[in-house]
């Protein structure tokens, strides 16, 4: 503006008909908790100062004003623009702090207002890909840090585990120092365990978990025997063995005999003390018999076996493998008889 003696100087946010000034107002009807006219305020500002250097301030109040006023989806445009137009601006992290608080609360079950009404609609995918561009824009940050935690547990807690563990893994990686990394390690197994389905489906997520609760034992001894990292060894243990049986069954089902002896013979390998290998070996004289003499040779010891963990000689109490409709021993179905 021009002084009296007809040189520029700065306007004062005081003056209302400045630029900031009015910006100024907008503000402060805002602190005062007068929402809608803020957003009146700075809606009109935006308008008639599309190119100023406080843009990012202005878009800022008025989102903050949806926010207040329960639009927080509506408020979404405004930090969204901030966060990728104006980088550099001194709101920008501020922005991205109320775009982690929105999807916090999608993310804990808040759902979106349909056509401005009533909140029906899911904030499920808002969630996640708000979650996701905080720690892509503003990455090794504290705030990035909270929004990785915050995507893991969100697919923790929706049963997404494949998801859950590739989160919490991501999460140890890119933050090896953070508070929370010992949760992250362990929700980490957690959700590898979980997401194993049974032994007719994939067992990579049993191979890594173990691995995993091997490794914590070595690091973190305490830790690992908090969470009873040996019993969770063991189940992984007897699951592996059992998905070795289910195969074994299905291959004598086919009229494989050589592929389940195979099978058999990796469970009495890698699984001898497991309850897998006691029932296969009940099961080995039926199958044995129906193996050419070139795969025989070269067996293991399968009577001795047999005498020596289930004190049964090789023709007593003889449990064939299924033949027929199969009738899986780990208690499942198999994918035939599963109508699959």
């Amino acid at each position: 503006m021009l002084s009296t003696d007809d040189r520029w100087i700065k306007a004062s946010d005081d003056d209302v008909s400045s630029e900031a000034g009015q910006l100024r107002q907008a503000q402060l009807a805002l602190a005062r908790g007068e929402a809608p006219r803020a957003l009146n305020l700075a809606s009109g500002w935006l308008e008639r100062y599309p190119a100023s250097r406080l843009r990012p301030v202005g878009l800022l109040i008025k989102g903050d004003s949806l926010l207040s006023i329960g639009d927080e989806y509506k408020a979404l445009y405004e930090y969204e623009e901030i966060a990728r137009k104006y980088a550099a601006s001194e709101v920008f992290v501020t922005a991205l702090e109320r775009e982690f608080q929105i999807a916090t609360a999608y993310a804990n079950g808040l759902r979106r207002k349909f056509m401005g009404t009533f909140r029906w609609l899911s904030g499920d995918e808002e969630a996640q890909e708000l979650l996701i561009r905080i720690q892509e824009r503003l990455p090794g940050s504290e705030l990035a840090e909270r929004a990785g935690m915050e995507l893991a547990d969100f697919y923790f807690r929706k049963r997404e585990l494949q998801m859950a563990a590739d989160a919490y893994d991501l999460f140890v990686r890119n933050y090896p120092k953070s508070r929370q990394v010992e949760k992250a390690k362990l929700r980490h197994i957690y959700s590898l365990c979980a997401s194993y389905k049974g032994p007719l489906y994939d067992a990579r997520g049993l191979f890594e978990a173990s691995e995993r609760l091997r490794d914590l034992q070595v690091t973190d001894p305490i830790t690992a025997q908090r969470v009873g990292a040996d019993a969770l060894l063991v189940r992984i243990y007897e699951s592996e063995a059992m998905k070795l049986l289910v195969e074994a069954e299905w291959y004598a089902y086919v009229d494989d005999p050589i592929s389940a002896e195979r099978c058999i013979r990796a469970i009495m390998r890698k699984y001898p003390k497991s309850i897998a290998a006691l029932n296969a070996l009940r099961a080995m004289p039926t199958l044995y018999a129906r193996l050419p003499r070139s795969v025989t040779g070269t067996c293991p010891d399968y009577p001795r076996l047999r005498k020596e963990l289930l004190g049964l000689e090789w023709d007593e109490g003889i449990e064939m493998f299924p033949g027929g409709v199969p009738s899986n021993m780990s208690g499942e179905r198999l994918p035939e008889a599963a109508g699959s």
